[in-house]
């Protein structure tokens, strides 16, 4: 497992969070940082983990901690892995390759977005570990056909089914970051220039990696989805439950819904023949005013229970945060503004840090409960919020 040389003052992610913030312009920044609307369900996505608390046991000597487990069938050697993260290569030059080369060396698995700035292909031969796709329709079937094809030919290995983008989150940072304009037409565009005058190393690592990027995943009859048409896309390609059928039988490999909330989508997911769920509120970056992802998740357990594997993510900033999802029963996590910041704050070291910190978090929030192993997790050892849990006569309606 790859290890990365802590500087004194990165001991967290928040302190990856700094430095990501002192490095970008602010309109980068803020896309990785903002959510939707008034970004309710983005502070509630952190703070539903506060409410959780543990219930440690102790006089317990351990003296190590067995991480490893399998997901989807891949072994790993950590219980999370990094989540689809659109446009990482605005963060860092080459921001896919290096994550997904992070992961790898750390002995656990890296989710390509759609919305990349790298070629797939290019990507997947940059990781050591396991590697899954990310999918939106966009462009319409063809060119979603060609895209799956070609995932299955690099040799990604699962594919990760995104339902919850019907349209764009209003993010209200981006707009008023001029957003749509960088993406749109490059730097020159930006209304708000002086911030990026601000970061004269950012721009020149961006003209050095060849400049703001199309996603050449996405191929149209005109060539490579331009940025600026990614919204419209999004509205004009919905995935909907008619569609996981085609899919599963064009990929015949694994398949992640990654979106769901309540207990009858994770129904439907299980009746569509998905082998695994993500509950994600996507960041927060989507329907505001929906819960913390890790609220909804007992929901969830309860409704699929062993029938299929059930993942989380959102909110996650430390090795507690993980452990505590785990023990609410998911199988694993995804990390995506965690590794983001540590990406933009320093590239592929700051990924192997912020890997680190999780890691270590892990481990040191599992002695300190008296767990040797993660097969030993389970809900005794967290005190769960009244009406967090199905059957509870507080739960919510």
């Amino acid at each position: 497992m790859a290890r990365s040389v802590a500087p004194p003052h990165v001991l967290n992610i928040s302190d990856l969070r700094r430095l990501a913030k002192r490095r970008l312009p602010r309109v980068v920044f803020d896309y990785i940082d903002g959510g939707a609307d008034a970004e309710v369900t983005l502070r509630d996505n952190v703070k539903a983990y506060e409410e959780l608390t543990f219930r440690p046991r102790g006089a317990v000597a351990i003296p190590s901690i067995d991480l490893k487990t399998t997901i989807l069938g891949a072994p790993l050697d950590l219980p999370f892995i990094l989540a689809p993260v659109g446009s990482t290569r605005l963060f860092y030059p080459n921001g896919e390759v290096l994550a997904a080369r992070a992961a790898g060396k750390a002995g656990t698995a890296y989710v390509l977005s759609t919305l990349s700035g790298t070629p797939m292909e290019q990507v997947r031969a940059a990781t050591s570990g396991p590697a899954w796709y990310q999918v939106y329709l966009c462009g319409g079937r063809e060119a979603s056909i060609n895209m799956l094809k070609r995932a299955k030919a690099a040799g990604f290995t699962a594919l990760v089914v995104t339902i919850d983008t019907g349209v764009p989150g209003l993010r209200e940072r981006d707009l008023r970051n001029g957003i749509k304009e960088l993406l749109g037409r490059g730097i020159s565009g930006l209304p708000y220039l002086g911030q990026m005058i601000a970061r004269p190393a950012w721009i020149a690592g961006m003209l050095a990696d060849g400049g703001l990027m199309k996603f050449p995943n996405v191929l149209l009859p005109t060539g490579p989805m331009p940025y600026a048409d990614v919204g419209k896309t999004l509205e004009e390609s919905v995935v909907c439950w008619d569609d996981l059928r085609w899919i599963r039988d064009l990929w015949h490999g694994k398949i992640i819904v990654k979106g769901v909330h309540t207990a009858e989508d994770a129904e439907r997911v299980v009746a569509e023949g998905a082998d695994a769920l993500v509950v994600s509120n996507h960041g927060g970056r989507q329907l505001d005013g929906v819960p913390g992802s890790i609220r909804s998740l007992p929901e969830v357990v309860s409704a699929v229970g062993n029938r299929i594997e059930v993942l989380v993510d959102g909110g996650i900033r430390n090795g507690g945060d993980i452990v505590k999802a785990l023990a609410l029963g998911a199988r694993g996590v995804l990390v995506g503004r965690a590794y983001a910041y540590g990406l933009s704050a320093a590239g592929e070291p700051g990924v192997t840090r912020a890997i680190e910190i999780l890691r270590s978090g892990i481990v040191r929030t599992m002695k300190l409960l008296g767990v040797a192993s993660l097969r030993e997790l389970n809900r005794s050892y967290i005190d769960v919020p009244a009406g967090w849990l199905p059957g509870d006569a507080r739960t919510r309606n």
